[in-house]
């Protein structure tokens, strides 16, 4: 499966973006996803999985509250949609997929499962 993120942008602290990642290639209905973050010269990070279903969807301590992993399976699309964005949430948002659980999405490392190209979200104070 090929993954595309989108959405990223520049947006004041407590403002919204949603970020969207397009799956092609395989049946994404078939994949648990989730969402990693990586901020400048520190490691990728865990934010968000959700299960092939929708029915289990795990969150990062920092963004619970105010981050919601949704995905739409007839339109193979992933989402995020970000709130009460804080300028410690800038980073590069990378969309991912396995075929195992979503818990295992929150342990997927960089050379396992599919990854999107990510996108940039800069949250300015």
């Amino acid at each position: 499966v090929q993954l595309q993120a989108s959405g990223g942008g520049l947006v004041q602290a407590g403002g919204s973006l949603r970020l969207s990642c397009a799956a092609s290639g395989r049946a994404f209905s078939g994949y648990a996803a989730g969402w990693f973050r990586q901020a400048p010269e520190k490691e990728r990070e865990f934010v968000a999985a959700i299960a092939r279903s929708s029915s289990i969807k795990y969150y990062a301590d920092s963004v619970r509250g105010r981050f919601t992993v949704s995905r739409d399976n007839s339109k193979n699309t992933l989402y995020l949609q970000m709130n009460g964005l804080k300028p410690e949430d800038t980073a590069v948002y990378y969309c991912a997929a396995d075929t195992n659980s979503a818990g295992d999405i929150r342990r997927l490392g960089p050379a396992r499962g599919y990854w999107g190209q990510g996108t940039l979200v800069t949250v300015s104070s």
